[in-house]
């Protein structure tokens, strides 16, 4: 029997939806820690609600990047409305470009992303300049690279429950 070159071809299980919002909600919180103004890490909400809009779109959408963006204004004390409108335009971004997406090996994956998560970040700069705040150097977009950096394992971890268990049948190979 021909094994397969890479876990691609694995048939998944369906997503559950209790899983892709405890997922989300780990990543709200995981954005929530007060890590001052280290350059370099990354958005993890964004960088989870693009997955799951990328892999299921039909689930997650522009709605959820409103209430959980809403929900990071509400607790980052920033301008209203800031982190909501960045999650929406990536939700709808990534949902549109979600089947050419996943087309390509999960290398080619994470720099279709990269303009995704640069998108978002160039949104939030915008509304907090334009809200008079000041730029805060090209380091900022350094949290971007990171989350591309990071597709590989993210795509493992919350890909992890949906695999199917690998039973053996020699009369079908599927």
């Amino acid at each position: 029997m021909i094994q397969p070159t890479h876990s691609s071809r694995r048939i998944l299980l369906p997503a559950r939806g209790w899983f892709i919002y405890l997922s989300l909600s780990l990543a709200l919180a995981l954005n929530l820690i007060p890590f001052g103004r280290l350059p370099g890490i990354p958005d993890w909400f964004a960088l989870t609600l693009a997955f799951w809009c990328i892999h299921q779109p039909l689930k997650i959408g522009m709605g959820t990047g409103f209430v959980f963006g809403l929900v990071m204004d509400v607790a980052n004390a920033s301008v209203m409305g800031q982190h909501a409108l960045a999650y929406v335009l990536l939700a709808f971004a990534a949902g549109g470009l979600s089947r050419r997406i996943l087309w390509f090996p999960l290398a080619q994956q994470a720099l279709q992303v990269l303009p995704l998560l640069l998108g978002t970040q160039l949104v939030m700069l915008l509304i907090r300049i334009g809200t008079g705040a000041e730029f805060p150097g090209v380091l900022y977009f350094l949290s971007s690279v990171v989350g591309v950096l990071l597709w590989h394992p993210l795509n493992y971890i919350l890909l992890l429950p949906q695999y199917r268990p690998v039973e053996r049948d020699e009369n079908r190979p599927i």
